[in-house]
């Protein structure tokens, strides 16, 4: 036997022993992380078995975290071998903002000049990118090209360029408006809104206008992952963290991590998004709080559940939406619909997606018929809904049955059906995968996709 690895005798598997004892003692996996010296998501790799257990320092310190006898674990009662535990994994921080008043001077700069170098470079981005500078004043536009609209217009509210034009609401019932047209998938309206909030946040920054803030970028962000701009919405969550933090709200802090988990996942950053979500989920200004403060620890075991998932960590996947689903049966309501909602219901509809990341559209399916859509708290929802059964139905070769449900989720949300990529994608599909109909052409021509 080579230094530092042992052997095996025991009936079962290490990881299985060190799982089984993690839940006796009641602990979770980022806290014994902590105790043990790894991160929740190499914890959680092995007690699966997807990280072999073969180094005895590592054995040796989930022996002392647990109490765990070091026979039990096939080790000797002297002191650890040669190995090295890793070190655990902090929160993931991004740089502190570099964004400066807009008034005053840096380093003897004409601020006019400064404005005037950023609208060019915003112009100039623009044109590399395809995508025209867009004002409030512009004509109408098809529901197909709202999605680069959209984008178009975040981004000059976020690089300081929006015209500023009057608000005819307060702001705190132009935010409520807009987290209601979020929900019921009005992107037209978000349009506007957003950006406006967006300025006027920023034209108040400090106080009131950190929440307010904090509250526009965690919803410009949900957006932004929508519209799978990726490199946008890196930079609005990190400016919702800030915001967040400076709140002092647990809430925000938690929604905002849960929003860079999704953005690292997307980044296939796998564990970098576990650690975020699971380390979120811990924090000790949300553990012990009411109800909301269960409710968005739900909501970041859901994000851990799906990160799972895309590590092809099926049991992982299903363990952690089982305890999200604890929560969620616990509080017996739905709460947080501002962040999408959280409910026994919604726990269910996150395993749809869930098992569709891990690569089993039956099973996605069999989670969708456990799913009542009516009883789901937002057309968003909803549409969600519908476009998880088409990506079932498509990755199942059944295209006919795909085309119903696009077509279902057009009926609840035209909106959102027409501007999101991954429908784009679905219908993009379709077209290329044999005979197609007028429906299908139909549908085609109102997503922007030619056929």
């Amino acid at each position: 036997m080579g230094a530092g690895r042992t052997s095996w005798a025991a009936s079962k598997a290490p990881g299985e022993l060190i799982r089984r004892k993690r839940k006796e003692k009641g602990l979770t996996l980022v806290q014994l992380g902590k105790l043990a010296g790894f991160s929740a998501a190499q914890v959680s790799r092995y007690e699966r078995g997807v990280s072999a257990l073969t180094d005895v320092a590592v054995l040796r310190s989930f022996a002392d975290a647990l109490g765990i006898a070091p026979q039990t674990l096939g080790l000797t009662s002297g002191p650890a071998g040669n190995g090295h535990a890793i070190a655990p994994a902090d929160y993931p921080r991004l740089p502190t903002s570099k964004v400066q008043e807009r008034s005053g001077r840096e380093d003897g700069e004409d601020p006019v000049r400064r404005r005037q170098l950023l609208a060019n470079l915003a112009v100039t981005a623009a044109t590399a990118a395809g995508a025209p500078l867009l004002t409030t004043t512009g004509g109408p536009v098809s529901e197909a090209a709202l999605g680069p609209m959209l984008i178009a217009r975040l981004r000059d509210a976020m690089l300081g360029l929006h015209p500023g034009t009057d608000n005819p609401l307060p702001p705190e019932v132009d935010l409520a408006r807009a987290y209601t047209d979020f929900r019921a998938c009005r992107y037209g309206s978000l349009a506007t809104r957003l950006p406006r909030l967006l300025h006027a946040g920023h034209a108040h920054a400090g106080g009131d206008g950190n929440t307010l803030l904090a509250q526009t970028y965690l919803l410009v962000v949900r957006v932004l992952i929508k519209l799978d701009d990726q490199q946008l919405g890196w930079m609005a969550a990190d400016r919702a963290r800030q915001y967040a933090e400076a709140t002092g709200d647990a809430l925000f802090v938690a929604e905002a991590a849960r929003h860079l988990a999704v953005l690292a996942r997307k980044a296939r950053w796998y564990e970098q998004a576990m650690n975020i979500a699971l380390t979120a989920a811990e924090h000790p200004e949300l553990r012990p709080g009411g109800p909301e403060h269960a409710a968005g620890r739900g909501l970041l075991i859901q994000s851990a559940a799906y990160t799972a998932a895309k590590c092809g960590d099926a049991a992982g996947m299903r363990e952690l939406t089982t305890e999200a689903a604890t929560i969620a049966d616990g509080l017996g309501r739905t709460l947080l619909p501002d962040h999408g909602g959280f409910s026994t219901t919604t726990v269910r509809l996150h395993l749809i997606s869930a098992e569709l990341s891990a690569g089993d559209p039956a099973a996605a399916l069999t989670a969708a018929r456990m799913v009542a859509p009516q009883t789901l708290p937002s057309t968003e929802r909803r549409a969600r809904y519908y476009t998880d059964i088409a990506t079932a139905f498509a990755q199942w070769g059944r295209h006919e049955q795909c085309l119903r449900a696009l077509l279902t989720a057009e009926s609840h949300a035209p909106e959102e059906t027409h501007l999101r990529p991954a429908v784009k994608s679905l219908v993009t599909g379709l077209l290329v995968s044999g005979r197609t109909s007028a429906e299908l052409r139909g549908l085609a021509a109102r997503v922007g996709v030619p056929a």
